[in-house]
């Protein structure tokens, strides 16, 4: 049974590497483009619930245009599903990625003017010019510049770059500032580290690390899975992960965590996966 988050096929159209293996009425390469807005919602079906969110900047390939949607694949993660049309711009070559927890974009390089879009870490911009203070985007944008980071250069450590979401608010399927979950924040931090992470937890427990025992000892930066739930341990004894318990982004005990996320019903720690070596 193929998984349609990751399968690049709608049964109008698929991806001309699953010719073949799936029913389609066409089989095309795709179109590359790329996310133009701050934020977009990656919908299951179009108009339909937000699966994930894309990034200012994330790559796609654009195999159908349709009814305003625009069904795509994403480049960083593979993942599948429906985008605002009008959310996607030409495709571009990032230099730069957002290293802050969010940044502004604005229309000059002069912090008084008013903002005219807020992105979050992870966010790519193809930049022109650097200076002092601010950098230029090939759009005539500008962007604090101590905020980014040349892409190919990645934080050092993922938890610590999950510490810098703590109190963001909880959203199914958020991948932002704005309003992150689980998988996002696992997402999140260990792209920034250059670690490839797919966009749900589910995928991350079976393709992220090797597996070691559930009942610890953990070490920073191991995953910490239940079903449907994922946590980055900040060390032997704490570990942060966006909740719905507490819609937000929290640091709790692992003990304290294992022990009411069982009482409630979620179930004990199925796997925990170390990144690097074991």
């Amino acid at each position: 049974m193929t998984d349609r988050r990751l399968t690049p096929a709608n049964g109008r159209v698929a991806h001309a590497s699953l010719r073949g293996q799936v029913v389609a009425d066409r089989f095309v390469e795709g179109e590359a483009a790329c996310v133009a807005d701050p934020l977009a919602d990656l919908l299951a079906a179009p108009g339909g619930a937000r699966d994930r969110q894309l990034l200012r900047g994330d790559g796609v390939c654009v195999l159908e245009r349709q009814g305003g949607f625009a069904f795509v694949r994403s480049d960083k993660d593979g993942y599948c599903g429906y985008l605002d049309e009008a959310a996607l711009g030409p495709a571009e070559t990032p230099t730069h990625w957002v290293a802050a927890p969010a940044t502004h974009l604005y229309a000059a390089p002069d912090i008084k003017t008013k903002e005219q879009a807020l992105l979050t870490l992870g966010a790519r911009l193809a930049i022109a010019e650097t200076g002092e203070r601010f950098a230029r985007t090939t759009r005539g944008e500008h962007v604090i510049a101590r905020h980014l980071l040349p892409v190919g250069e990645r934080a050092a450590d993922p938890a610590s770059v999950a510490e810098l979401f703590l109190g963001t608010p909880y959203l199914w399927g958020g991948n932002s500032r704005d309003g992150i979950d689980c998988s996002g924040l696992a997402q999140a931090a260990l792209l920034a580290g250059g670690i490839a992470c797919p966009g749900d937890s589910d995928m991350q427990a079976r393709e992220v690390g090797v597996d070691v025992a559930t009942s610890g000892p953990f070490r920073r930066n191991d995953l910490l899975f239940w079903k449907g739930h994922v946590a980055i341990a900040l060390g032997p004894e704490r570990m942060i992960h966006a909740t719905g318990h507490f819609m937000a982004v929290v640091i709790e005990g692992i003990s304290e965590a294992i022990g009411r996320i069982e009482a409630q019903g979620g179930g004990p720690v199925l796997r925990v996966k170390r990144i690097g070596a074991a």
